[in-house]
């Protein structure tokens, strides 16, 4: 229980004639179902519908103080109603003061890919450090005894702040979690008291909510230009991400580098460039281990064996270490980690082989991602590299034929399936896609699809099921029917292996 008071900040005015010290708030809530008496009604403005309607609703409920944008249309009433330019970013800040305790060292982490990776990766580099590390993103909540629960990117901000002080007062020292677009643009994480922040990279997505590439980059761009302090540090991956097409014309990561600089904020680049401030080179074509030699920005040399596939996950571990260092982490032992790193789930975890052929389970549902994944496992396919994807109903079409380019121009045999078909047709979305998948197979039944592709594989051939990664359902209509492409893999190896 917080004191009214002590949860309005400058960003708030209060409205009418309370004295706000006087007034105690038991629970914050964004759903005025929720609302009993003592609550705070945050009555956010939405495209679908007003929040600022359900008033009355919460304040019959019992509510004890209603959040409101300045130009809501509010009843007089005897409660009091604070009002805000910024509601969303409002309620994020009281949050984080009705449950103040937080991890002491937090480091977020934004881009198109790789952020789940990276979180996971930074979890596990504090905790061969001997810290109580914990991380927050797609795959969950990863508590330091490895146990996982939830699975949205970024919360909603009253559940954040209350999982972060949950955290902290089960002894959590170090955190890192996903920023996600969608959650910095709703300011999800403000009042996150954030102490590095890393870029990996950007990409075609979320353009269903996004108006614009350009829009995409500027919310992630608050993590850098917003709520990272100036005491903290940013960590940028700078790889050959060049301008967008139909996006911003400077590459992100420069960007994001003349964000940092502009705000005299420490910067830590990361990369195979030489003139990076943590530079890594590999030393020749072993997919297992990756080995890796790097120079720390105390010009020690550090070489590292990466029990990870692709190249793109030395980018992803790289990133991970520069976060650990840019909180103060001594670089080498930081580096050294990296030899011990396991794979996120769903993340080209390897699942099995089918008569020698391996089969991985990616999460690339969009077209950089799905491109970085083809062309990496192309480089350790001496075979045929056998492409499974669909693309997901009600969301971005653009990217559909995009992805059928890419999958036949990189992989030898394309199955062309279905991911999350939604309320669309399925056959429609499979059909966007194949129109620029020329020789493509059709199979709409996805686990009939992923038993295809594993009874084709053969010696030297390499099987990536891409699209649904860690997901353990898959969205019909407005039904989520359970469905895991690692278990229908497995059972498919497994067939194979009998039928042999």
């Amino acid at each position: 229980m917080t004191r009214l008071s002590e949860l309005i900040g400058p960003e708030c005015d209060l409205t009418g004639d309370v004295d706000a010290q006087t007034i105690d708030i038991r629970a914050l809530e964004l759903d005025s179902r929720e609302i009993g008496p003592g609550h705070l009604f945050a009555a956010m403005p939405g495209t679908a519908f007003d929040g600022a309607r359900f008033i009355p609703a919460a304040i019959d409920a019992g509510a004890a103080a209603i959040l409101c944008a300045r130009s809501a249309d509010v009843q007089p009433t005897h409660v009091p109603i604070i009002r805000a330019d910024d509601p969303r970013r409002a309620i994020a800040l009281m949050a984080s003061r009705f449950y103040p305790r937080q991890p002491e060292t937090i480091v977020a982490v934004t881009g198109t890919s790789g952020k789940s990776s990276v979180a996971d990766f930074v979890r596990q580099i504090f905790s061969t450090l001997g810290h109580r590390a914990a991380s927050v993103g797609t795959i969950g909540i990863v508590r330091p005894d490895g146990s996982v629960y939830g699975g949205l990117t970024t919360p909603d901000p009253i559940t954040l702040h209350r999982t972060l002080q949950e955290l902290a007062d089960e002894g959590v020292t170090h955190l890192a979690f996903e920023a996600s677009s969608h959650g910095l643009d709703q300011r999800r994480l403000d009042g996150v008291r954030i102490k590095a922040a890393a870029f990996t990279n950007l990409g075609r997505d979320h353009l269903d909510y996004h108006p614009t590439v350009q829009a995409y980059l500027d919310a992630k761009l608050r993590l850098f230009d917003v709520l990272l302090p100036e005491a903290g540090t940013g960590v940028v991956f700078l790889g050959d991400d060049g301008a967008q097409p139909g996006g911003p014309e400077q590459p992100p990561a420069d960007k994001v580098v003349e964000v940092l600089k502009t705000r005299g904020i420490r910067t830590l680049t990361v990369g195979t460039n030489s003139a990076c401030d943590l530079p890594y080179e590999t030393m020749g074509p072993s997919p297992i281990p990756q080995r890796l030699t790097f120079t720390t920005p105390d010009l020690a040399t550090v070489e590292v064996a990466l029990p990870l596939l692709g190249s793109y996950q030395a980018e992803n571990a790289t990133v991970a270490a520069a976060l650990a260092i840019a909180v103060g982490a001594p670089p080498t032992e930081a580096l050294v980690t990296l030899n011990t790193l396991t794979g996120v789930s769903g993340r080209l975890e390897l699942i099995g082989t089918a008569n020698g052929a391996p089969v991985l389970v990616d999460y690339a549902h969009k077209p950089d991602a799905l491109e970085t994944v083809l062309k990496n496992l192309r480089q350790s396919t001496s075979g045929r590299l056998i492409s499974v994807f669909g693309c997901g109903g009600d969301r971005d079409k653009g990217k559909r034929p995009m992805m059928g380019e890419i999958s036949t121009r990189l992989a030898d045999i394309t199955i062309v399936t279905d991911d999350n078909p939604r309320s669309e047709d399925p056959a429609a979305v499979r059909r966007d896609i194949l129109d620029a998948a020329p020789g493509a197979k059709e199979i709409g039944d996805r686990a009939e699809a992923i038993r295809d592709a594993v009874a084709m594989a053969a010696p030297g051939d390499v099987v990536v099921i891409a699209g649904k990664g860690h997901e353990t359902g898959q969205i019909v209509g407005d039904e989520v029917r359970p469905f895991s492409d690692q278990d229908v893999a497995r059972a498919a190896i497994a067939e194979f292996d009998r039928n042999d």
